[in-house]
């Protein structure tokens, strides 16, 4: 890292500030917005079953937003719980999801023991890090799931061009090709699974991209 670059816990708690700024009104847009997404809600069922085939631990939501993916692990079957850096996103997820586990953290910095998962999903939660530092976001997410455990990544895929950033909604973000970000995740100790790119619907600018991989 040069003298210039920002760290990670820098980089971290800047995006956690954004997002508590926009908190209420990113709550009320993504409420809803799988609805609309039969292919995203279908990568979900699938990573759903795997854990549940599994039968190993508990699933942690990491950058859960205001919670409602959480809920929809847990409504397809999953103990979910919820991790985000950004504390009015935290308070907006116990309000609506009372009935639900949520912890402000650093999803970098687990408080989870090593193995305790059976299940993560990292919903667009590691697209505002910087490409040198998602090697390290995905070893943590190896270090908490035990053997067999299931990761769920969900990003904005590049569209054949290398790595780049964009200007998100809410803060600097970045595109990955799909093949790069599954090569970082065998490096850091995962067998991928399969994957589902969905090309952009109505007033979306870019592809997402959706790797499910197994921990070895």
């Amino acid at each position: 890292m040069s003298e210039s670059s920002p760290s990670p816990h820098a980089t971290a708690h800047a995006t956690a500030q954004a997002y508590n700024d926009v908190a209420a009104l990113y709550a009320e847009l993504v409420r809803d917005a799988l609805d609309h997404l039969p292919l995203d809600r279908a990568v979900l069922a699938a990573f759903a079953e795997s854990v549940r085939a599994a039968g190993a631990g508990p699933v942690g939501d990491l950058g859960c937003g205001p919670g409602h993916m959480t809920a929809l692990l847990r409504d397809l079957g999953l103990d979910a719980f919820g991790v985000d850096l950004s504390p009015a996103m935290i308070d907006l997820a116990r309000r609506a999801h009372p009935d639900l586990r949520f912890e402000l953290g650093s999803i970098d910095a687990l408080e989870s023991a090593d193995g305790e998962l059976g299940g993560v999903v990292s919903w667009y939660s590691v697209i505002h890090a910087l490409p040198q530092d998602v090697a390290s976001y995905l070893a943590e997410f190896r270090r908490v799931l035990a053997p067999g455990g299931h990761l769920l990544l969900a990003f904005f895929e590049s569209e054949g061009g290398p790595v780049v950033a964009f200007d998100h909604k809410v803060t600097t973000a970045y595109r990955w090709p799909v093949d790069d970000l599954a090569g970082l995740a065998y490096e850091a100790g995962f067998d991928e699974v399969g994957r589902m790119l969905r090309e952009p619907l109505e007033g979306e600018r870019y592809r997402r991209g959706h790797l499910l991989m197994r921990r070895r």
